[in-house]
């Protein structure tokens, strides 16, 4: 479902994705709060379009503005154990995992996703890209639906 939202003006590019975090304390007061915060914490992001003839407005948290946008749910991309991994099925992640140098660190900690919910898988993407797990996981890199409205 699309909504319209503010976002930085350097954010504001269609396709640009982000995982809404909630205000800042420096959006206290601040007369676009409404519009500006009304989308759901945790939640991975994907811009879609940019309002025409959107004013560039002031803000306290973005330095150059920000700017009117169209954004829906996005799809995460993830590692989730391999058995029971297969399109419609549900899956959690497997865990944290403390090595960031891994080239699947990204998929294992997903931003956007959280390791105490389960996900509708969309799609199945294969092997993860790493060549083996420091944690002796048996993984499959996946794509969860995106969260509807």
């Amino acid at each position: 479902m699309t909504k319209v939202t503010l976002i930085g003006d350097r954010l504001a590019e269609p396709g640009t994705q982000f995982v809404y975090r909630g205000p800042s304390s420096a959006c206290e007061g601040c007369p676009y709060r409404k519009q500006c915060l009304n989308l759901e914490v945790g939640v991975r992001y994907e811009v879609t379009g940019i309002r025409e003839n959107a004013q560039l407005l002031d803000c306290a948290v973005h330095d150059t503005g920000v700017r009117a946008v169209e954004v829906e749910p996005a799809p995460v991309v993830a590692n989730v154990p391999s058995k029971g991994a297969y399109a419609g099925s549900k899956a959690s992640l497997a865990g944290p995992c403390p090595h960031t140098q891994c080239p699947s660190h990204e998929y294992c900690v997903p931003e956007g996703a959280d390791f105490d919910e389960e996900y509708r898988i969309a799609e199945v993407r294969g092997d993860p890209p790493h060549d083996f797990c420091y944690l002796d996981r048996d993984l499959t890199l996946v794509e969860f639906a995106a969260e509807s409205d």
